[in-house]
């Protein structure tokens, strides 16, 4: 049974979205993502020492750093207080996906400003869908590189444009999801007019962005659809699922996600051609570390 919407909200014409989204601000970070950090971690010669000199020019980042190795290693006796110390803890691996995280989630913060809304929660959610997706693209021997991580952290910023654009129907729709038995996606479309999904992937496409992160936000719900870089999207909508089913953070659609639910999602067959629920059974051992990890690994990022 649907749940009446506010009599003072009326749904908006295609026309009225899009004049509200021309105003809506850029994201800087998505365009350019740490670039001297980032080339330096790549760089195999890189040593700890110079890596920390990059990290000491950003606060922020240096706060996430050592946040996060006293969250991750939390049975050290002695807290880590220097930077050199944290890199060779985590290691570089997860020190790219930080200098990727750090600049993109403090845009993210300043975008969602707007509403009230359990925002520490959502950016776990992003954050641990980000990191996931690398691990299932991985999994299923997609060619590596860091726009999957990209791919996984962005692919609810539709959520957050929602919420800097139309922060009344943005108030209005979770209000409904609380408890709805629809589909967040469904609600939002009868409450604003577009979903999400739609809304992130024309934010982007204004503002430039890949063509890999437009698919992904647009078809993460349905990886089948989409044009291109499918085995990605098909990642981060597995990724999105399994996150949603451990309670790791809250993506706003508080619908709960079986198990069933997450081996049934489509992007299955796309990453795993014919693979039955055993192959699928294998897949998710093969990330049980990672669950293990993830709840501190978050609240050491957020």
């Amino acid at each position: 049974m649907q749940t009446a919407v506010a009599a003072n909200l009326n749904r908006l014409t295609l026309d009225q979205i899009q004049a509200r989204l021309s105003r809506c601000p850029s994201l800087p970070s998505l365009g350019s993502i740490n670039k001297s950090l980032l080339d330096l971690v790549l760089n195999e010669q890189g040593f700890s020492a110079q890596i920390g000199e990059v990290i000491r020019r950003d606060p922020s980042l240096t706060s996430r750093l050592l946040r996060l190795v006293n969250s991750v290693y939390y049975g050290l006796t002695t807290p880590v207080t220097s930077i050199e110390d944290a890199v060779f803890y985590l290691g570089i691996r997860q020190i790219r996906q930080l200098t990727l995280v750090t600049p993109v989630i403090e845009d993210f913060q300043r975008l969602a400003l707007q509403c009230a809304f359990p925002w520490r929660e959502f950016w776990q959610h992003c954050i641990g869908t980000g990191i996931l997706t690398h691990e299932i693209a991985t999994l299923a021997q997609v060619v590596p590189e860091d726009s999957d991580y990209i791919a996984g952290l962005v692919h609810d910023v539709g959520k957050i444009v929602m919420a800097w654009a139309f922060p009344d129907h943005f108030t209005e729709i979770h209000r409904l999801a609380l408890g709805a038995t629809e589909d967040l996606i469904v609600i939002e479309d009868r409450v604003l007019g577009m979903d999400h999904c739609e809304l992130g992937a024309v934010y982007l496409e204004r503002n430039g962005l890949s063509d890999l992160l437009v698919q992904t936000v647009r078809h993460h719900h349905c990886p089948e659809k989409a044009t291109a870089h499918r085995q990605v999207v098909a990642s981060v909508q597995i990724a999105d699922l399994l996150i949603r089913h451990e309670g790791l953070g809250c993506s706003g659609n508080y619908r709960p996600v079986s198990s069933d639910q997450c081996f049934a999602a489509s992007g299955w067959q796309v990453l795993f051609p014919g693979a039955g629920e055993a192959e699928q059974s294998i897949t998710r051992a093969s990330l049980s570390r990672t669950f293990e990890m993830m709840p501190r690994m978050l609240e050491g990022l957020v």
